[in-house]
């Protein structure tokens, strides 16, 4: 932890790549009162947010673009060589996803965005590396930086981890818990302090660190939650098989201090375009440093989360029976998470795409990830309402636990459907409140 350097004038921020992260860290600089350019190399999304359509969903985040953009402090560019001229600190916050057929990160987009904005750093710089990267990435494009930028040494290399939660992304930008900054010199943390200042002020505290470890932070974050959700898993499995009941459990666990209850639920485990495939990648970069070793639990902690998928379509299947061929089968839920529309690696999807594969009259609802859930599988049918797609169904499935399900009536349900079975892949429903009310309620660790 660091005190505060004294107060310096503020930079100005450019932001390259406006996916989920960088729209979002764009628009929130740009409303805390900094001059922030946007940049990215897809013309249609710089069309869109320059004229105020956030392309995808965050709940808070509209309202914001139209505040920064209103206010004149946020402009949209495909320009490096403007935004070369324009920016002091230079925030890199492009896409780190799973190269194909391999579990490392793919770091095309990192590189390309060094790589097209270094030539046109001819004045004294910092580049903030955000995105998720193995450790080691910060160095190799420090020396990337020196060689290709007009500048060279005068422009250094940062990095500024992001620790944002989809659905709380503003809050968690806004009023982060921590900000990390892995520096190499006293100048470059002050210019990090300097476009942290508002936040900073608010009290939030700061660890300093080196490259290194700041890279290491995010990986190591994930992975650790990524365990405990796991975990919980891996103990609705014993419970199944001794007829114990893992929300009881989950409940005796969390009441330990030294454990605690978050990220403690049992159900249907975890996806995203995050936690999958950074434990994956954070395993590989393990063992090609040579110490796979001490992170070989991940591969197993991937393999638990991956079972629950299955599990939950067995599930559905001794519901009915033994056989779901034919059987309407509802599902709530598309999205990875509620307060989403992300639908990479979504365990959602993934249970419904298996049923429908098994012969399964499958329809799907979700208040959010519809138009992205018709793009990526147009094979499975989709209706308009949690009730529309329950109409005549032989067992409702829930996969994400949006608060439009859990409001749900068993007894207005009950008016809709043929069998009164439910599967919460969420333990997001009262299972009594279903039971008295007549329907058969199963969970995954529940007897």
């Amino acid at each position: 932890m660091n005190d505060t350097p004294p107060p310096s004038e503020p930079p100005r921020l450019t932001v390259i790549g406006t996916g989920y992260l960088g729209a979002t860290h764009a628009i929130c600089m740009a409303v805390l009162g900094y001059d922030v350019l946007g940049v990215d190399v897809d013309e249609r999304k710089i069309a869109r947010l320059a004229s105020g359509e956030v392309p995808f969903f965050e709940p808070g985040l509209p309202e914001l673009l139209t505040k920064a953009l209103e206010s004149g402090r946020l402009r949209f560019t495909t320009s490096f060589e403007e935004a070369g001229r324009f920016g002091d600190v230079h925030f890199i916050c492009v896409g780190t996803p799973q190269q194909p057929g391999s579990d490392a990160a793919d770091l095309t987009y990192v590189d390309a965005a060094v790589r097209s904005l270094a030539p046109h750093l001819d004045r004294r710089a910092l580049v903030v590396g955000k995105s998720t990267v193995p450790v080691g990435t910060a160095a190799r494009l420090s020396d990337l930086l020196r060689e290709l930028a007009p500048a060279g040494a005068d422009v250094e290399l940062a990095w500024n981890p992001e620790f944002l939660r989809e659905g709380f992304a503003v809050d968690d930008t806004m009023r982060p818990d921590r900000l990390v900054f892995g520096v190499a010199s006293a100048w470059a943390e002050e210019r990090l302090y300097a476009a942290f200042r508002p936040i900073l002020e608010l009290g939030t505290p700061v660890v300093r660190t080196d490259l290194g470890t700041a890279e290491l932070v995010k990986v190591a974050a994930n992975s650790f939650l990524a365990t405990k959700i796991s975990y919980i898993n891996a103990m609705a499995e014993v419970c199944e098989a001794v007829g114990a009941d893992i929300k009881d459990l989950a409940d005796s666990l969390a009441l330990d201090d030294r454990i605690g209850g978050r990220f403690l639920k049992p159900g249907l485990g975890f996806g995203g375009g995050c936690l999958p495939k950074d434990i994956r990648a954070f395993a590989h970069r393990a063992e090609e440093l040579g110490v796979g070793q001490a992170v070989a639990f991940l591969r197993e902690v991937d393999d638990i989360n991956r079972r629950r998928r299955a599990r939950t379509v067995d599930l559905v299947r001794e519901l009915l029976g033994g056989r779901i061929f034919g059987a309407r089968i509802a599902c709530w839920g598309a999205a990875f998470k509620p307060n989403s529309d992300d639908i990479r690696d979504a365990p959602a999807l993934d249970v419904a795409r298996t049923m429908h594969g098994l012969g399964g009259r499958v329809r799907v609802y979700d208040p959010a990830a519809l138009d992205n859930a018709r793009r990526a599988f147009p094979e499975l049918r989709y209706g308009e309402s949690a009730l529309d797609v329950a109409e005549d169904a032989d067992v409702v499935v829930l996969l994400t636990e949006w608060a439009d399900f859990r409001e749900v009536s068993p007894d207005a349900l009950a008016m809709v459907v043929k069998h009164k079975r439910v599967v919460d892949g969420r333990h997001a429903l009262d299972a009594a409140q279903w039971r008295e009310a007549g329907w058969e309620y199963r969970a995954l660790g529940r007897a």
